[in-house]
């Protein structure tokens, strides 16, 4: 299947399964109603685009508020052994997305790491670069959220360089939320982290895993939303098979004292899905990140030259995906990541 045999249902439901699910007994048929279809045929569809275009459908957590460290991480690795590095830096479990780009910091990656971490961030990090023999390894670290959250127009039918949306999920959200965890939320966010089976009651037996009732299981999540500690249940796409085959990473040197003003802005744009203010370096002027989804590398760059005509900021670079070496969603209070890191300290005696 690709993007181009996708019909008008199809695209619609696409768009809505990256909107948002509702956490309701029967979200097939809630997004059906809103189509105009039956909720057979929302399934039927649904589980014709699933393993191809839909990656996962599950909830999706803000890290920091469920007291995880997180970070963005850039590396520079001799190109010879890229794909073995990335394969070890992959090994850890809070790895969720990893990538080739082109730069001299030629491997970029996402890192989570547990509350009870016995390394933290910082100490994981530099194992993961001593194992991996990397050259430079740099934490990139969130310093501002201006925007997060993915949605891909399937339909078309926006131009992407004039689309504006307010940011579904940023700074005054996280600021916000609780941060706090109870053993019953732990409870929750493992089932809920689940990718969701494609059937009229897909919460049931998550409820029963845990000894409650499908209601109070849905309550429970809508809680975690209320809190701001989950931003959404929906769908994660394929980019490339929904024919967003281009990624590109836009950094801009934005001077300290326009921050403020130009990183709202550019999270406006629909178009930009991520938007963060990180740490600059001596090598690395680069402060406010955007991240854009294209067709093409043309639209691409398109939609970076909006930006730059919007907000006057010049100095820019953009680093694209070469490679997709990891992609997927963080899996919390799961035993993995506590089983790599004994390994790790007994491996190096710490």
């Amino acid at each position: 299947m690709t993007a181009q045999t996708l019909d008008r249902l199809d695209q619609e439901i696409l768009n809505l399964l990256q909107e948002g699910i509702e956490l309701v007994e029967r979200p097939f048929l809630a997004i059906a109603e809103k189509v105009g279809t039956t909720e057979e045929d929302v399934m039927e569809r649904v589980r014709r685009l699933k393993g191809d275009i839909v990656r996962q459908i599950s909830a999706i957590f803000d890290t920091r508020t469920l007291g995880y460290q997180s970070s963005l991480v850039a590396a520079k690795i001799p190109e010879e052994r890229l794909d073995e590095a990335a394969q070890i830096i992959n090994d850890h479990p809070g790895v969720s997305h990893n990538y080739k780009r082109n730069h001299d910091y030629n491997l970029w990656f996402t890192i989570a790491v547990p509350p009870n971490s016995r390394l933290g961030l910082e100490k994981t990090v530099d194992l993961l670069g001593e194992m991996a023999k990397v050259d430079v390894i740099r934490l990139m670290p969130t310093l501002r959220l201006f925007k997060i959250g993915v949605q891909l127009d399937m339909t078309g039918k926006e131009d992407q360089t004039k689309a504006k949306a307010k940011p579904a999920y940023g700074e005054e959200d996280r600021k916000q939320a609780a941060k706090t965890v109870t053993d019953f939320d732990i409870a929750v966010i493992r089932e809920l982290q689940k990718d969701l089976p494609i059937e009229p009651r897909p919460f049931d037996r998550w409820a029963q895993n845990i000894g409650i009732s499908t209601e109070e299981l849905l309550q429970a999540g809508r809680d975690l939303q209320a809190r701001k500690q989950m931003r959404r249940f929906a769908a994660v796409l394929h980019h490339r098979k929904a024919g967003f085959r281009f990624n590109g990473m836009g950094v801009w040197a934005v001077p300290e004292d326009r921050v403020d003003e130009v990183g709202p802005k550019m999270a406006s744009f629909k178009a930009v899905s991520h938007c963060y203010l990180r740490p600059t370096y001596p090598d690395w002027p680069y402060s406010i990140f955007t991240m854009v989804h294209g067709r093409t590398m043309e639209e691409c760059e398109s939609i970076l030259q909006a930006i730059e005509d919007e907000t006057g900021i010049t100095e820019r670079a953009v680093l694209y995906s070469t490679k997709e070496y990891k992609k997927t969603r963080v899996s919390y209070f799961t035993p993995e990541a506590d089983e790599w890191e004994e390994k790790v300290i007994r491996r190096f005696g710490l």
